[in-house]
Formats: structure tokens, C-alpha cells, sequence
């Protein structure tokens, strides 16, 4: 997932929409990948930044692998899917002195092309201390955090859906807090609908992907797409592995009808 500017603190005054059509107007200037900004939110940290895949290997049913997602893929020719959905347990993660981040979401294309339309949350490791937010995302601009709270252990359901008109609706919801976060945005450019996905994720910083915070286990569970449940799909599970040292860094275990566990396994 891009650049974090940790010393940066960008104070948020205004309220987000519970239902937006929105233009990233503001990111066009900026850098649209591999950037981060740490946005103190309500006492909150949240971080922008982009999720899309790096180093995919043997993209097959039994192991694929990349460098920063983790979790399943539900593969398939173009206009294949149209929603995508699943809840999870908001994961603590354990800090030490290194930065480090990690997201948790799900989304549509991304696997097999360059779009991405997704929502999810957040789990990092900055200055030694933890920050959870939540946020969406429309590849290439990077992510637009919400203004909520977000805690160890929340329950999160998040989806994203083709309206059919170009447009994406991605919709949080964490259920211990009481929010719901809903915005409405056109696809990605080249959007296929050829791929669905719920993954566990550690982001790239400054053209590289960081340490991946020990989160312990994320549990994924009622899984779907187009109403299906991802175990029905023969979907593709995708450990993230570190392609220089070989290293391991999380992997899924075996899916359920739609609950499945991704479990941290190193950093890098």
C-alpha cells in the first residue's frame, strides 16, 4: 500500500458524509501511489495510502504468493463481479520501536489489473504506538480515511458494489461503535470486474513494503461475492511472502463456506 510521512500531522476539521459522491480532486496534485499522510482524526490516527498488489507470483488456485496481501481471491473473466462483502474482528497489533502498518478490506479488481475499488481498516505501528482508522480507496488516488473510531476488537462489515453506471458504493460498518460509513465514486479507469477479494495486507512505504505489524490472527468470516459465498468459488488463497529472504510474512488458513483466519507469521 505508499509514502508515509510520519512527522506530518494533518488535522481534519471537516465532517465526512455518511453517503458521498466525490471527486479526489485535492489528491490529483499530490502523488496518487506509494505515498502516506498521517491524519490525526479525533484523537485517531488514520493514514492515506494505496493498496494495490505488488509482487504476484504463481497466481493458481493452490500458490500464489505476493508481497503484501494476504487472504482470498475470486478469480474470473471480465464483469464477473459485482459486489463483494465480509466481516471481520478489528485485530490489536503489538509494537515495538519500528513503524510498521497493516489494512484489512475487501475489494473488487486489483488481482489480474491495475483497478481497485475497496474499503477497509487499519491497524499501524507509529513511534512505538498503535493507530487504528478506517478508509476507502479508488485506485490510483490514494485512500481517503474516515473521521470514526475504530478499536481492537470491533466488528467490521465492509462491501463494495458495480452500481452499473460506472460508479462503485463501498460501504464500513463497525457494529461496536455504532457508525456506518457509505461513498458512492466512479470505478477505476480499466475496471473489469474480473476479481473479488478479502485480504489482509501490509502497505509500501517510500517504493517499498514495510514491516508488517504482528497482528496475531484476523478472522474473516460470512465472506461473499455476488451473493455467493467465497468458499463456493474455488476462490485463490494468497499467502505474503517477503520474495527476497523467502520469508513468510501472513498467511490464510483453509475457507469455510465464507470465514476463514489470516495469521501473522514475521515482518518482513
Amino acid at each position: 500500500m505508499p509514502q508515509r510521512a510520519s512527522a506530518c500531522l494533518l488535522t481534519v476539521a471537516a465532517t465526512i458524509a455518511v453517503t458521498a459522491l466525490t471527486t479526489p480532486a485535492a489528491l490529483a496534485a499530490a502523488p496518487t501511489t506509494h505515498r502516506v499522510l498521517e491524519a490525526r482524526i479525533n484523537g485517531t490516527a488514520a493514514s492515506r495510502q494505496s493498496h494495490d498488489l505488488q509482487g504476484l507470483s504463481d497466481p493458481t488456485k493452490t500458490n500464489a504468493t505476493s508481497g503484501n496481501w494476504s487472504g482470498y481471491v475470486a478469480t474470473g473473466s471480465s464483469g464477473t463481479y459485482k459486489s463483494v462483502a465480509s466481516s471481520w474482528i478489528q485485530p490489536a497489533v503489538k509494537c515495538d520501536s519500528h513503524d510498521s502498518y497493516s489494512s484489512y478490506w475487501v475489494g473488487l479488481d486489483g488481482y489480474q489489473n491495475k483497478a481497485l475499488e475497496q474499503t477497509g481498516t487499519e491497524a499501524d505501528c507509529i513511534g512505538g504506538k498503535a493507530h487504528y482508522g478506517a478508509w476507502w480507496e479508488v485506485i490510483p488516488a490514494a485512500e481517503s480515511p474516515y473521521s470514526v473510531t475504530v478499536a481492537p476488537g470491533d466488528h467490521l462489515t465492509a462491501s463494495v458494489k458495480d452500481n452499473g453506471d460506472g460508479t462503485f458504493t463501498m460501504t464500513l460498518s463497525d457494529s461496536t461503535q455504532g457508525w456506518t460509513r457509505t461513498t458512492t465514486h466512479a470505478g477505476s479507469a480499466g475496471y473489469q470486474d474480473s476479481s473479488a477479494e478479502v485480504i489482509a495486507e501490509a502497505t509500501t512505504a517510500n517504493g517499498s513494503i514495510a514491516s508488517l505489524p504482528d497482528f496475531g490472527s484476523v478472522d474473516f468470516s460470512d465472506s461473499q461475492a455476488n451473493g455467493t459465498t467465497f468458499g463456493s468459488l474455488s476462490p485463490t488463497p494468497l499467502t505474503m511472502q517477503n520474495h527476497g529472504s523467502g520469508d513468510v510474512m501472513a498467511k490464510p488458513g483453509a475457507i469455510s463456506g465464507g470465514d476463514f483466519a489470516v495469521t501473522w507469521e514475521s515482518s518482513s
